[in-house]
Order: structure tokens, then C-alpha cells, then sequence
């Protein structure tokens, strides 16, 4: 009988955590345009809005990987300083701080996942936008880029 419950137990469980899944799966799918300026060189990312504090609280965490041009930006109702970690965030990630001008205020480079240390913006900020681990390097996106989007609530 022991057998037979565990068997059912078992045969119940495996389509319940295949159902389970990521969440958000769905959403990923709806991406907005985020243009990254600098030098006259523009570079766009199509990336994920988390808008609500439940999106923003998950972020990137349990990601194993991102598109190479993909990413979350996360838009604040009113500018305040910027404060992130990385808390069941697997992957490195490139936090890009914006002002309200669509100036970059600080950027942190590949910060190390998993990590309870903040990562701070320097001064307010009214959005934030996180890219995988090496890209900013990789493009040569600094402190003078300007950050752009339609924001299509």
C-alpha cells in the first residue's frame, strides 16, 4: 500500500512541478526598445519593464541566462537613490543607474551574483537598467551615455 501511495504521490508531482515552471515566463515575452546613446553610437536592447514593487522585488533572480541584447529596466514613480542586490540573482549583471534626463548616474560593472552587498546609485535616479555581466565593457557604454525609451504602459 506503501508503494502504490508513493507511486501516486510521485506520478502527481512530477506534472505539478513541471507546471510550476518560471512565473513570469509569459511576461518576458512583452520587451520595449531601450536605446543606449553615446559617441553618436546607439546601441538598443529589448529589454523587460518591471513596474510593479512584486516585478521589481524579483527582478533577474533565478535567471540562468539573458539575450545578449536583453535585460529589465525598472522604472521609479519618482526619482530616489537606487539600491539593488543580488539575492538569488545567478548571473553577473551590468546595473546601470539613470537619472530623470536619461543620464547615466553610476554604472556596476558585473556584480557578483548571489550577493547580499548593496549596490548603490550615486544620487537619485529614476530608472534602473540591468544588463548581463561585461556589456556595458563590451560596448564601451560609460558615464557620458544617454538612455533612452517609450515608456507604452
Amino acid at each position: 500500500m506503501r508503494a502504490i501511495f508513493t507511486a501516486l504521490a510521485l506520478s502527481l508531482a512530477v506534472p505539478i512541478a513541471g507546471c510550476a515552471g518560471d512565473p513570469n515566463e509569459a511576461e518576458r515575452a512583452a520587451t520595449i526598445p531601450v536605446t543606449v546613446t553615446m559617441a553618436g553610437k546607439a546601441h538598443v536592447f529589448n529589454v523587460e519593464v518591471a513596474r510593479t514593487d512584486a516585478e521589481q522585488d524579483r527582478g533577474l533572480m533565478f535567471r540562468t541566462s539573458l539575450p545578449a541584447d536583453g535585460g529589465m529596466l525598472f522604472p521609479f514613480e519618482k526619482p530616489r537613490i537606487g539600491s539593488f542586490w543580488m539575492k538569488n540573482t545567478l548571473i553577473p549583471l551590468d546595473i546601470i543607474f539613470i537619472r530623470g534626463d536619461g543620464s547615466i548616474d553610476r554604472i556596476a560593472e558585473n556584480t557578483i551574483p548571489e550577493s547580499l552587498e548593496p549596490v548603490v546609485s550615486g544620487g537619485e535616479v529614476s530608472a534602473v537598467l540591468e544588463l548581463s555581466g561585461g556589456t556595458a565593457a563590451r560596448l564601451g557604454i560609460d558615464e557620458t551615455a544617454k538612455v533612452t525609451w517609450k515608456d507604452g504602459k
